[in-house]
């Protein structure tokens, strides 16, 4: 077979290591070609591309970001952008693509096979770990681990100044990150999206731990967490050409109110796509290859319109259509269990 892979929406820890799987069994046990399509969808609609070859990924596998570059859009930005990938794929003798993305990547490539029989097989990734339909996505836990080292580091700053710092992660829609970061990092207070927090309570709580005789506090905050309905007077929404809304700011808002309502010095800390960058953990590193392996396996075996997830310790397959218009949030469950260690 000649195989096409693109990755496409923002860049993940890990991305390479699927690439190089992909490329590794596909050449050396099925005897496959695979081609890369650079920069995501533009890569296909433009023909740019390169060969991956087992020896062109070699010391990819701990590399972060993506050899094959990586945007937004998709082909149903343009009038005719199915039919350029039908021919695109029909003149380079494309048999199917591997697309690795997130929500919004996922949702193309599951459009293009329900409603245009393109073949394609998804591949999972987002660091927030929202998509629905599989147990864990790659890029997470490195992602949480980048977040926790921080937190580590600025318990140490704050208890030498007796300072609250207020520490924005990503979590546009899920608070996975800010979840298992401030769980692992002992922060003071965790707010998520999935649910609106009251300023007056985040500051109850820093205020007790004070009276308690500990100056120092880290309130970890995912960018996409909303003060509840008459707590914080909070300005409409930018919204991106995607349709997005454009997160960030939350934390100096929280900060801010911190100092005015306590008095207590706090400072915010924005994180930003330093959680995104650098190389993926060991264990990312071992889920990527293994998700790649699957892909391979699953566009020969005509698995097409499926993208691989995980499932435990098991790593099998489902259709494209679980994971488009759903987020996945973390559950009540876990964050009550997180939230006994919240002041």
């Amino acid at each position: 077979m000649r195989i096409g892979v693109l990755t496409g929406g923002g860049d993940c820890p890990g991305l390479n290591a699927v690439i190089r799987a992909i490329v590794r069994k596909g050449e050396r046990v099925y005897g496959d070609e695979v081609v890369g399509f650079l920069d995501a969808w533009d890569g296909v609609l433009q023909r740019r591309t390169m060969p991956l070859t087992v020896e062109s990924m070699r010391g990819t596998l701990p590399r972060g970001g993506t050899v094959l570059g990586t945007r937004r859009g998709s082909p149903f930005d343009f009038e005719d952008g199915v039919e350029q990938v039908r021919a695109t794929m029909s003149d380079l003798g494309i048999d199917g693509i591997v697309v690795i993305g997130g929500n919004g990547s996922l949702t193309v490539a599951s459009k293009l096979f329900t409603d245009h029989g393109i073949p394609v097989v998804g591949v999972p990734k987002t660091i927030d770990n929202d998509i629905e339909g599989t147990d864990l996505t790659f890029g997470f836990t490195t992602a949480v681990q980048i977040a926790t080292d921080a937190i580590d580091r600025l318990h140490t700053t704050a208890e030498s100044h007796d300072r609250v710092m207020v520490v924005e992660v990503m979590g546009r829609e899920a608070g996975w990150i800010a979840t298992h970061a401030g769980l692992a990092g002992g922060a003071t207070v965790v707010l998520v999206p999935e649910h609106p927090f009251d300023i007056d309570e985040v500051c109850d709580r820093i205020s007790r731990r004070h009276e308690r005789g500990r100056y120092a506090s880290i309130v970890v905050v995912a960018e996409g967490a909303e003060p509840a309905p008459g707590t914080i007077e909070v300005g409409p929404a930018e919204i991106d050409r995607y349709g997005h809304k454009v997160h960030g700011g939350i934390g100096q808002l929280i900060a801010d109110e911190i100092g005015r309502r306590t008095g207590f010095e706090t400072r915010p800390v924005l994180l930003g796509h330093v959680q995104r960058g650098g190389t993926p953990t060991a264990f990312d590193r071992v889920l990527s290859t293994r998700f790649g392996l699957a892909a391979i396996d699953a566009a020969h075996q005509g698995a097409w319109g499926q993208m691989v997830v995980v499932r435990g310790e098991a790593i099998a397959t489902a259709p494209l259509t679980v994971a488009v218009g759903k987020t996945r949030q973390v559950p009540i469950s876990l964050y009550q269990e997180a939230s006994v260690f919240f002041a």
